[in-house]
C-alpha cells in the first residue's frame, strides 16, 4: 500500500507541474514548424531551431563536415549590404564574441548524428531580445567561413583526434561503432584525414543546402506570448533562402542488422580492459519505446539497482561500474552493454553479461523488478522539466521526433501502464543475444 501510495503521489505531483506546460504548435507560411511553451516566471528566452542536416549526411570522405561546418560559424560574419543597424557589418570572430558579451545572452551552433541545431538563450526584455534576435539571424544566415580561420582550427582538431586515440575509451568506441554500424554515416569517425578533405568552400556550401526553412523545427520556450513568438521567428529566419517550393531530402539507408556475432580484440596498453558489446537497437519512432526504456532501465540503465549491476558488480565484483543504455535515433541507434575490469577477469566478466542479457531478453523482468524501475521513472519524472534548458530539451524532442503535444502530459502513464510481458516481447524482438558483437580492449590474451 505504502508504495502505491508513493507512486500515486509522484504521478498526481507531475501531473499538476505538466498542466500548467501546455504546448502550442503552428506551421508557419514559410513551412517552419514552431511548438511553444509560454514560461513566465523568469523574464528568460530559449529557442532551439533543428535541421535535418546533421552528420548522416555528412559524404564519407568527409566525415565530420556537418559537425565543423556548425562550430566555424562563430569564426566571423560578412558584411550584409541590405542590412542596417549595428550588426550588419562584417565582423571577426573576436568581435563577434564581444556582441554577445555586450548583450548578455548566448548563440550556438552544433551537429550530432541526424541534426544541426542552433540555440539562442536570451533575456525577453524588449530592448535586448530584440538585438539578440538581429544579431542570431546574421549568424546563422551570413557566416563567414574565413579560410585562414578554418585552417587554423583544422590543425587544432585534429591535433585533439591524434590525442584522443592515446585514450582507451575512444579507441574502443571507435572500434565498435565501425562494428555495429559497418558502412553506415552512425559509424563514421572524424579523422585528421577526413578534416583535410574539407575546405571553406565546403563548408559554405553545406550551409546554403541546410538552410531550409520548410525543414525547419523551432522550439521556444519562456516569458513570450504565441503572438510574440510567432515573430520573433519570423525575425529569426528572415535571412534564410527564399524557396517556392520544398523539395524532399535524399534518403538515408537505414542501419543493417547483424548477421553474426563478432569477437573484435583490440591491442592496447591499458590497466583495464574496456569492453562494449552490443548491436543496432530501435527507431525513436518505434511504439515499443516506452517497454524498452523500462526495460533497459531494469537490465542495466538503472544504476545500482540495475541487473547488470547486482551480477557482474555486486555477486562477483568484476567491475566497478556496468551498464547499458540504447542510442535511438532517425535510425536504429545502438544497444549497448558496456564496463570496465582487470584484464585477467575480462572473459568471466563478459560471460556473466552475456548470460545477464540473454535470460533477460528470454524470460523478461520479475514483477518486482518492473514495479521498482516504474516507480523510480515516475518519482524521477519531474526532474527532467525542472528548468527551461531542460524543459526546452523535452519540446525540441517532441518538435523533432514528431511526438504528440501531449507527449509530456502522458509519460508517466505511459510508462506505469507497461506490464511485464510488454518489456520481454519487446525485448525479445530487438534484441538478438546470439549475433551481438563484442569489442574488447587491453584483456590479456
Amino acid at each position: 500500500m505504502l508504495h502505491q501510495a508513493c507512486v500515486g503521489a509522484a504521478l498526481l505531483a507531475v501531473t499538476w507541474a505538466q498542466a500548467a506546460l501546455p504546448i502550442q504548435h503552428w506551421t508557419q507560411p514559410n513551412g517552419a514548424r514552431v511548438y511553444l511553451v509560454e514560461s513566465h516566471a523568469i523574464p528568460m528566452v530559449d529557442v532551439q531551431i533543428d535541421l535535418d542536416a546533421g552528420s548522416r549526411r555528412d559524404p564519407a570522405a568527409q566525415a565530420g563536415l556537418a559537425s565543423v561546418m556548425a562550430g566555424q560559424m562563430a569564426s566571423g560574419l560578412r558584411a550584409d549590404p541590405q542590412g542596417a543597424g549595428p550588426y550588419a557589418r562584417a565582423m571577426d570572430e573576436n568581435q563577434l564574441g564581444e556582441a554577445w558579451a555586450d548583450l548578455g545572452a548566448s548563440f550556438g551552433a552544433g551537429a550530432g548524428a541526424d541534426r544541426l541545431s542552433f540555440s539562442l538563450r536570451s533575456l525577453s526584455y524588449p530592448d535586448l531580445l530584440d538585438k539578440a534576435v538581429a544579431l542570431a539571424a546574421r549568424q546563422m544566415a551570413h557566416p563567414a567561413f574565413p579560410e585562414a580561420i578554418w585552417g587554423r582550427d583544422r590543425e587544432r582538431l585534429s591535433a585533439a583526434i591524434r590525442e584522443s586515440l592515446t585514450q582507451p575509451g575512444t579507441v574502443v568506441q571507435n572500434s565498435y561503432a565501425s562494428a555495429v554500424y559497418g558502412s553506415h554515416p552512425y559509424g563514421y569517425k572524424t579523422t585528421p584525414e577526413s578534416l583535410s578533405r574539407i575546405g571553406a568552400a565546403d563548408l559554405k556550401a553545406l550551409h546554403a543546402r541546410a538552410l531550409r526553412t520548410c525543414n525547419a523545427s523551432v522550439s521556444v520556450v519562456g516569458d513570450l506570448s504565441r503572438a510574440q513568438v510567432d515573430a520573433l521567428v519570423k525575425r529569426l529566419l528572415a535571412l534564410w533562402p527564399a524557396m517556392s517550393a520544398c523539395q524532399d531530402m535524399p534518403p538515408v539507408a537505414e542501419v543493417q542488422p547483424l548477421k553474426a556475432a563478432q569477437a573484435v580484440s583490440v591491442p592496447f596498453d591499458s590497466a583495464q580492459a574496456h569492453v562494449l558489446m552490443g548491436q543496432p537497437g530501435y527507431k525513436r519512432n518505434d511504439p515499443d519505446f516506452f517497454p524498452m526504456l523500462v526495460g533497459n532501465h531494469i537490465l542495466g540503465g538503472g544504476g545500482f539497482v540495475s541487473r547488470l549491476t547486482e551480477q557482474v558488480r555486486e555477486k562477483r565484483g568484476l567491475s566497478y561500474s556496468v551498464y547499458s543504455y540504447f542510442a535511438p535515433g532517425l535510425h536504429a541507434g545502438a544497444f549497448t552493454v558496456g564496463l570496465q575490469t582487470r584484464p585477467d577477469q575480462a572473459a568471466q566478466a563478459i560471460a556473466v553479461a552475456q548470460e545477464v542479457v540473454q535470460t533477460f531478453v528470454k524470460d523478461g523482468p520479475t514483477e518486482a523488478e518492473l514495479q521498482a524501475a516504474k516507480a523510480n521513472l515516475i518519482g524521477g519524472f519531474a526532474l527532467r522539466i525542472d528548468s527551461n534548458r531542460k524543459l526546452l530539451d523535452n519540446v525540441a524532442n517532441i518538435a523533432w521526433n514528431r511526438l504528440p503535444l501531449n507527449y509530456l502530459d502522458t509519460w508517466t502513464a505511459q510508462v506505469g501502464r507497461v506490464s511485464a510481458d510488454d518489456v520481454r516481447r519487446a525485448m525479445a524482438r530487438v534484441l538478438q543475444p546470439e549475433r551481438m558483437v563484442t569489442v574488447v580492449l587491453g584483456a590479456q590474451p
